[in-house]
């Protein structure tokens, strides 16, 4: 996958905080050799966070995100504040940028605070050494003082920044290479048939990114990857002369899949396993089991993790709705959120039903489940939940025996 067709939800989000005119905007122009953000002495140049796909090696692709000041006194500073903030949940490394001859600030060491407490890889980089410069001795002791390496840099010399770096590839979790969609439940060799409905909703001249990313996956695991659209499964699986190990369908045409796919094959879905790849499968399918408790009246959140056109029969905002009504019986209030907006108050709602999340980063989505298990709010995804008002949920979990063994109420 090259770089500008990677997707930001695959790519390491590397994010900029600091006060204003620190020189964040200079940092990342730095990083980048490219002017991406604007440079200007007027506190508060930059508003909304802004994002910038990049590669830094042998790291691969990046997402590298300019926020706004920490301190900015403007009008709009504490939505803009707001908004910075907001990006924690999908930093996976943090550069707090200070200004070297102004030193740590309050509302820096606030930030760095906030950073540690979210166990966030940090780097705090010293801008500015060509006004300023600072010793290696001094260094040390700032880097003992405030619990964090620190590099000091020139942004506008680039010097320091080769080592800056550095710093940063040392700070990417290892873990980020270990997360696999499907490639650990199949050997090389293994036939995998993936059903991929062509509708209203697919985009034209291309497959949806799960699916994309599951035939990627296969394939790098030497597997063999067989595509069709749900009408063919049947004559599809007939005419294989081997029998697949696993049928992935995407999660609209579950029943059908189910069907069509004989007992002894075991079925997923595309959705269940981005559940898996980005987030937390068991709290997913503990949220399952809680939609026949609802009762009229209650809140139910449905967020995605993407703004894109609505169809007239929406999985979010019609079918969902609709397969929870005719489950429970009951008048439900729905309310939606999509793209970076969450929400700010999670304990409104009964329930949380969220898209597979392809379009948001592992740290993201994990922030959103987290963020509803410590308030004790049931949070699932779509392929769960369609799964489960369907009545298949149990034979798509038998991939994963700890999240089946959590449905079977084996576990808690």
């Amino acid at each position: 996958m090259s770089l500008n067709t990677t997707p930001s939800g695959e790519r390491v989000h590397i994010v900029l905080f600091g006060m204003t005119n620190a020189g964040k905007s200079s940092i990342i122009n730095a990083l980048t050799n490219q002017e991406i953000s604007i440079v200007s002495d007027v506190k508060g140049t930059t508003t909304d966070p802004v994002y910038k796909a990049i590669e830094i090696l042998p790291i691969g692709p990046c997402m590298i995100i300019d926020t706004a000041g920490l301190d900015d006194e403007s009008e709009l500073g504490e939505s803009r504040k707001k908004k910075t903030l907001e990006v924690l949940s999908k930093t996976n490394v943090a550069l707090v940028v200070i200004d070297s001859t102004i030193g740590v600030t309050e509302k820096d060491t606030a930030i760095i605070n906030q950073l540690k407490e979210k166990k966030i890889p940090l780097v705090c980089i010293f801008n500015k050494a060509d006004q300023r410069s600072i010793n290696i001795e001094e260094l040390n002791n700032i880097e003992k003082e405030i619990g964090v390496p620190v590099v000091s840099v020139s942004a506008l010399n680039k010097s320091g920044i080769e080592e800056l770096k550095q710093k940063i590839i040392t700070l990417i979790p290892d873990d980020e290479d270990k997360f696999k969609l499907v490639g650990d439940l199949i050997s090389p060799g293994d036939i995998v048939v993936l059903v991929t409905p062509i509708d209203k909703a697919a985009p034209k001249g291309r497959l949806i990114l799960p699916q994309q990313q599951t035939i990627r996956d296969i394939i790098e695991s030497d597997a063999i990857a067989v595509v069709t659209k749900e009408h063919e499964l049947r004559e599809t699986l007939e005419n294989l002369k081997k029998k697949p190990k696993l049928v992935i369908t995407d999660s609209q045409v579950f029943l059908k899949s189910s069907a069509d796919t004989p007992k002894d094959i075991m079925l997923t879905s595309f959705s269940i396993l981005q559940a898996r790849y980005k987030g937390n499968l068991t709290e997913l399918v503990k949220g399952a089991k809680v939609i026949e408790s609802l009762e009229d009246g209650d809140n139910v959140l449905i967020s995605e993790g993407c703004t894109h056109h609505r169809q007239c029969d929406d999985i979010g905002t019609v079918k969902i709705p609709r397969w929870v009504r005719q489950m429970t019986g009951k008048q439900i209030n729905f309310e939606h959120s999509s793209g970076a907006t969450f929400t700010d108050d999670v304990k409104k709602y009964k329930l949380i039903i969220h898209c597979g999340g392809c379009m948001l980063n592992r740290a993201g989505m994990l922030s959103r489940i987290d963020n509803a298990v410590k308030h004790d709010i049931p949070i699932v995804n779509y392929g769960v939940l369609i799964g489960y008002v369907q009545g298949i949920l149990e034979r798509a979990l038998e991939p994963f025996p700890l999240a089946k063994a959590i449905y079977d109420g084996d576990f808690n």
